[in-house]
């Protein structure tokens, strides 16, 4: 059984939505960077999602962007995001890992060695925002051969005519993008991603998980009560920015602060039952 069926199995029969966190890999730098991702099943992640740097990161807003040209200013790759992959299932064995950016930086390292390395290195998932799935055979047909889940994304404008396109070939969970827009913008309300979740379950049996505009605890608690997971993102690439302009270098104790941040948004997915 794949970790991420695993995971969601585990989750739903503790009656409890699944806490998801996104950091770009590599940012503000390697070390820095894996020591927080080491760190984030422990502050309360359930599945990690690691963002691969990319130099036009065309769905996602200022706050990921600067944290993709940081990541690549420090030398962040395919290869080191891999690496780190590879680094933290040292460690963890059990915690999912998912992908997730852009088709061009896949494309350039070679798909069909992507699919292998990835899977070698420990990879659950990837998230290609800008990879279609009329497109996304020649990606996802290697990738599920490797043992790696295509995940799907959702939007508010994926009609009910629309939903079964996207969701033919999705494997792992449905990513529901709860704002049209970037990431890191508007806040959806409760009652629309409700509603919006709902329907989308009426098309298949895969989890669905809710990412875009979480920003607290409180946010994280309402998309928990009403969705099989809640990713936060821009939060928390945003406090390590914070950290950077306030300390002009990665400081002493980011990680610290990083974590604890993480545990306050865990904590209030954990304050809902389903």
């Amino acid at each position: 059984m794949s970790r991420l069926k695993s995971c969601f199995e585990k989750l739903a029969a503790e009656n409890r939505a699944a806490f998801v966190t996104f950091v770009t890999a590599n940012d503000p730098d390697f070390d820095t960077s894996l020591e927080i991702v080491c760190g984030l099943p422990g502050a309360g992640a359930d599945i990690i999602e690691l963002g691969m740097p990319f130099t036009d990161p065309s769905a996602d807003g200022p706050a990921i962007d600067r944290a993709a040209q940081r990541a690549l200013k420090s030398g962040g790759s395919m290869n080191n995001t891999l690496e780190m992959v590879r680094r933290f299932r040292a460690g963890n064995d059990q915690t999912p890992i998912v992908l997730m950016g852009y088709f061009n930086p896949i494309y350039a390292y070679g798909i069909d060695r992507f699919a292998v390395d990835a899977a070698a290195a420990g990879v659950d998932g990837l998230i290609i925002v800008d990879l279609p799935p009329e497109e996304d055979e020649e990606l996802r047909l290697p990738a599920n051969a490797a043992g790696i889940d295509v995940i799907r994304l959702a939007t508010p404008t994926s009609d009910d005519a629309r939903l079964p396109t996207v969701l033919d070939g999705a494997s792992g969970f449905v990513y529901y993008v709860a704002v049209a827009g970037v990431t890191g913008g508007k806040s959806a309300t409760a009652d629309d991603i409700g509603t919006a979740v709902e329907r989308i379950k009426a098309h298949t049996d895969l989890p669905v998980a809710v990412g875009f505009g979480i920003r607290t605890p409180e946010q994280a608690a309402d998309v928990a009560a009403v969705a099989d997971g809640a990713v936060v993102g821009s939060a928390i690439v945003s406090l390590i920015e914070n950290g950077l302009v306030k300390d002009h270098m990665p400081k002493e104790g980011m990680s610290k602060e990083v974590l604890d941040f993480v545990k306050t948004l865990a904590d209030g997915v954990r304050s809902v039952r389903k």
